[in-house]
């Protein structure tokens, strides 16, 4: 199935949501159907539990702390 036939199928499944149910069913299909996007990809190797999370760098954690030294950076 192509990408345009999924974005068409989830558009129209929106749609009838907000018809039938109200915003907040419109809400809530939504945010059920991001949950379902993550975990698929998840599911499928596209996506890894680390890309949700930041991590600083070396140099950025350098950064901070000559800042904080030079306590330029405090008001």
């Amino acid at each position: 199935m192509s990408r345009t036939m999924v974005g068409l199928i989830a558009g129209m499944a929106l749609g009838f949501a907000a018809y039938f149910g109200g915003f907040w069913a419109f809400l809530l299909v939504l945010v059920l159907g991001a949950v379902g996007l993550v975990a698929g990809r998840l599911t499928e190797g596209d996506l890894e539990p680390g890309d949700f999370v930041r991590r600083r760098s070396d140099q950025q954690r350098i950064r901070d702390d000559q800042r904080g030294a030079r306590r330029d950076w405090r008001q």
